[in-house]
Order: C-alpha cells, then sequence, then structure tokens
C-alpha cells in the first residue's frame, strides 16, 4: 500500500493528492456545509455521540436532509482511520449539500458530498507531553462574534471567515489564539476554542445564551467539574475578568485543556485547577481507550 495518506470522498478512499470534490460544490462555493472536528484515541472516537448529536443540529439549521445514519458515518471515519494505519488521530468529517446550479437558494433534493480527513495527532497520555507547544497567549480582538440572529453559534459550518479575521488580528503579536467579545463587548470565545476562567468561586465561562459554540470539551469539563466539586457558573462578563482571573484555560477537541500563560498581556500563569482537570481529562482517555 502507498505511504500516501487517504482521504475518504463520497463513499470511497482515495489517495490524498486525489481527494478533490467539485468547484461546483456547494461547500466550496457558499460554506453550505456542515463539519466536526473530532479526536480518535486508541482507534476510536472520543464522545462519538455528542458529536454525531451536534452535527445534526448544524445539518437541522441548514435544512441539509442528507440521509445518511450515525452508523454510516461512524463507518466512514472508522474506515479511513483504519485505511491510514491511525489509532490516535486528528478527524475532520464534513458534510455539504453537494452540487447544485450555481444560485443562492438551494434545492430541497440534496446528493450530499462527504469527506473524511485524518491526520496523526500523537496523544500526551497521562504522564506524557500535551499535543499544543506551551500555554496559550491571547489578546482581545475587535473581530467581533457573529450574532446568533444572524448566523446561530451553534451551526459549525464550513464558513469560518468570523475566526479567520479574528487570528488575522494577531498577525505580528505575540498571541496564538483570539478573545472574541460579542456585540455588547462581553466575552464570546476564542476563535477555535472556548474559554474559562478560574477565580475564587470556582470556574467561570461564558454562557450559551450568546453567540458560544456548545464545545464538546467544553461540556466534559463541566462533567469532570462536578465529578470534583468545583462549582461552574454560566455567565456574562467582559475581558477585563480573563485579565483578573486566578486561571484561564481554553478547550477545544484538539488542545484538550490548554492553559494561559496571558491575556492582552497580563500574565496569568498555571494554576492547580487547571492542571487538576487537564489531568483528569487525561485519565478518562487512557481508561476508556487504553
Amino acid at each position: 500500500m502507498s505511504d500516501e495518506r487517504r482521504y475518504h470522498v463520497d463513499g470511497d478512499l482515495v489517495p490524498r493528492g486525489e481527494a478533490t470534490v467539485s468547484v461546483e460544490d456547494r461547500g466550496f462555493q457558499y460554506g453550505d456545509a456542515g463539519f466536526e472536528t473530532m479526536r480518535a484515541y486508541g482507534g476510536d472516537l472520543f464522545r462519538w455521540g455528542a458529536h454525531a448529536e451536534r452535527l445534526e443540529e448544524t445539518c437541522e439549521i441548514l435544512a441539509l436532509d442528507h440521509g445518511l445514519s450515525r452508523a454510516d458515518l461512524y463507518d466512514r471515519v472508522h474506515a479511513t482511520l483504519d485505511a491510514n494505519d491511525l489509532e490516535d488521530a486528528y478527524v475532520r468529517l464534513s458534510i455539504s449539500r453537494g452540487v447544485q446550479p450555481g444560485k443562492l437558494d438551494p434545492q430541497p433534493e440534496v446528493d450530499p458530498t462527504v469527506v473524511v480527513v485524518v491526520k496523526p495527532l500523537p496523544r500526551g497520555g497521562v504522564d506524557g507531553d500535551p499535543v499544543w507547544g506551551g500555554p496559550a497567549t491571547l489578546r482581545t480582538v475587535s473581530t467581533r462574534r457573529i450574532p446568533d440572529a444572524a448566523v446561530p453559534a451553534r451551526a459549525k459550518t464550513h464558513n469560518y471567515l468570523n475566526g479567520i479575521l479574528a487570528r488575522l488580528e494577531l498577525r505580528g503579536t505575540d498571541a496564538d489564539e483570539a478573545i472574541m467579545l460579542d456585540s455588547a463587548g462581553n466575552v464570546a470565545e476564542g476563535a477555535t476554542s472556548n474559554v474559562f476562567a478560574v477565580d475564587g468561586d470556582g470556574l467561570l465561562t461564558p454562557a450559551l445564551s450568546g453567540p458560544v459554540l456548545p464545545g464538546i470539551t467544553r461540556e466534559t469539563v463541566f462533567d469532570i467539574a462536578q465529578e470534583e466539586g468545583i462549582p461552574v457558573r454560566e455567565a456574562t462578563f467582559g475581558p477585563e475578568m480573563l485579565r483578573t482571573a486566578e486561571e484561564v484555560f481554553c478547550t477545544n477537541s484538539t488542545w484538550e485543556i490548554r492553559p494561559v500563560d496571558a491575556v492582552d498581556g497580563t500574565r496569568i500563569g498555571g494554576g492547580p485547577v487547571t492542571k487538576l482537570l487537564a489531568r483528569n481529562y487525561r485519565e478518562r482517555i487512557e481508561e476508556r481507550f487504553y
């Protein structure tokens, strides 16, 4: 078998160099597609059910009736992992409305384009090194999060221009994640992450009543905090709360739980709560998959 990585495109496993979609695909033309970024550990998907449910909600918001079952999508992901002999991996599953006439109005009949992309992503394990190169440095940017009344935050679509513009503002700075505010100036989320603060009352994170993606790792942190007896508050607050917090960390499927070193030039540093949560998270992975 070739050493070239293989992707799953519309039911077929093809070499990466041949993995293409039509220029008339609505996912390419309009960002009219949903996706999920996931982690595979030990050859299986972490919290597949939660990711599948969120993808279904995205497709429901888009009125994208692709007709594919969870079992079908799960099998495509696993076939891709197996074809690449990957156990610990980054996984991206995308579903677009497919090729349709080149006009804005989508047709009700859908022949979806389904793509699975996988890349090696070693895990650190309980006592190993995390996948990120070091603690994150955050900077509040001027690009605001799109209001839910315009594009619902819970719809994880291919249109990521909002986050791209936020990340572009970081060029020339030492920051590697952008903190995005809502239209009222309250903290919403990072460009690709959820954000948590730690203070004397426990954990604090932006409420889902704002333009905040309901992250799967975010939800897992809630579960761990409850087990550890750490209070969690969902609230509305400004960026000053992050700058004065005892600890700050970000979460997403790739980073898992990533501590924050500084916010807007103010040094935060690590802390015991973040370390406890991160270790508990890794222990869950260890117990579930290895």
